[in-house]
């Protein structure tokens, strides 16, 4: 029976983050721990995510995403902590005063001691995205279109044409392969994939499925269902170059062009958002800037694996804890995290004054605006001083870096830190 008076630590979904952060919570002391969930099991996202490649980290084994959410509920089940099921949050505020509106238990109003924001993210719809032409069934979210084939048994058409070149949309033209239907092409409007490369070699090279990159939609031809779709390739500042249009007959148009933090209830509660990231500003120990609230996972920014994000899930349910425990601020002064050179944006964007001693490692994580096909070397600085360098092969958009510092090598005199990709012959 879930105690609904006496709540340390509530967390904001049941997705991989969600059930990390709740068992580190536990194991970090807290004692009445309850994971809000609106669907009906939880799991999240992993739960339509047959294909395999999660817990290589956390596991050392290649598991379907259903496998990999399952060892989760078995352990959160196993430790004595509640899912409230098909339960909404519908306003939270700044001194963590939660509405959630529950199925079983109806309308609640609860007051735990800390909050982790682990709601995940959403996808890019057609609107965000200002896609021309008609507005005819047929076009769909590569998400939606995963759920409805893995979960709900439901083909959305038999030939398929897939704008972006995300991993959900390159897995999902592998998977609808699979069952038989025909994915004429894939586009990507960037000059390279915006996925993983392993998903572009395991779900298009090996099933011939051709990618056309610097291409995009010009219509979406079509009244009562999709019939045909115009491509056109674009120049270098993403302009149609004439000339270059292609009629692709289908009868489906998925997008695949990119995710964003779920963060409604993060801005409800006064959260201050990342303008890069669109997700939260946290420190390194994933406190938000509103205290008693951590957020972590792919609200705070997407993922390329669900590992990482479990990773995430664990440190805040570990901070979340302690700070329920003694109502400690983990906020405080705060130095800021810049992204430098071939950096778009760095997590955590704060690296917090207190344990200013501690010689514990702090994980710095980014990603690159645009590829570099040769060595590099990041380089982490304050100022003109080194705090920790990092070599990698090459760096791509859509594979997540990370590289380490310690808190105690911050000099006090420090105004910021800053994370630089530069070319390795470069670096000092």
């Amino acid at each position: 029976m879930i105690k609904l008076n006496d709540i340390d630590v509530l967390v904001i979904g049941s997705g991989p983050g969600g059930m990390a952060a709740a068992l580190a919570a536990k194991e970090n002391g807290a004692r009445n721990v309850v994971v809000v969930e609106r669907d009906s099991e939880p799991g999240g996202i992993l739960l339509q995510c047959i294909h395999h490649g999660f817990g290589m980290e956390i596991f050392k084994e290649d598991l379907p995403g259903p496998s990999y959410a399952q060892r989760f509920v078995e352990q959160v089940y196993a430790a004595g902590i509640e899912f409230m099921l098909d339960a909404m949050v519908i306003d939270i505020k700044p001194s963590r005063e939660v509405v959630i509106s529950s199925k079983t238990l109806g309308l609640l109003t609860l007051q735990p001691k800390a909050v982790v924001l682990a709601m995940g993210c959403r996808e890019r719809s057609r609107a965000q995205i200002q896609l021309p032409g008609c507005r005819p069934n047929g076009v769909f979210t590569a998400g939606t279109a995963q759920r409805w084939v893995n979960i709900e048994g439901f083909m959305p058409g038999k030939k398929y044409v897939i704008l972006g070149s995300g991993d959900i949309g390159m897995i999902m033209a592998r998977r609808l392969t699979f069952e038989g239907a025909q994915v004429e092409k894939v586009l990507e409007i960037m000059p390279y994939i915006s996925g993983l490369t392993r998903n572009y070699v395991q779900c298009l090279l090996d099933y011939d499925i051709p990618l056309q990159l610097q291409h995009t939609i010009k219509n979406i031809i079509g009244t009562d269902r999709v019939e045909a779709i115009e491509s056109v390739q674009v120049d270098d500042k993403w302009q149609p170059i004439p000339g270059t249009e292609e009629i692709s007959e289908c009868d489906t148009l998925l997008l695949s062009v990119g995710l964003i933090p779920e963060n409604e209830l993060s801005k409800q509660a006064g959260v201050v958002l990342d303008a890069m990231t669109n997700g939260p500003v946290v420190n390194q120990f994933y406190a938000t800037n509103v205290p008693g609230f951590f957020a972590a996972g792919n609200v705070v920014h997407v993922y390329d694996l669900a590992d990482w994000v479990t990773t995430a899930g664990y440190k805040a349910g570990k901070f979340a804890a302690k700070y329920a425990n003694k109502g400690k601020d983990l906020i405080g002064k705060s130095i800021p995290v810049l992204g430098g050179e071939n950096v778009r944006a760095v997590v955590p964007q704060q690296i917090s004054a207190a344990a200013k001693k501690s010689s514990k490692e702090i994980e710095l994580q980014f990603r690159v605006p645009s590829p570099i096909e040769e060595p590099v070397r990041v380089v982490v600085r304050a100022g003109d001083e080194v705090l920790g360098t990092r070599n990698f092969r090459y760096a791509r958009p859509g594979e997540m870096m990370d590289v380490t510092i310690k808190r105690k090598d911050i000099p006090e005199r420090a105004e910021s830190v800053t994370v630089s990709c530069e070319p390795r012959k470069r670096s000092k």
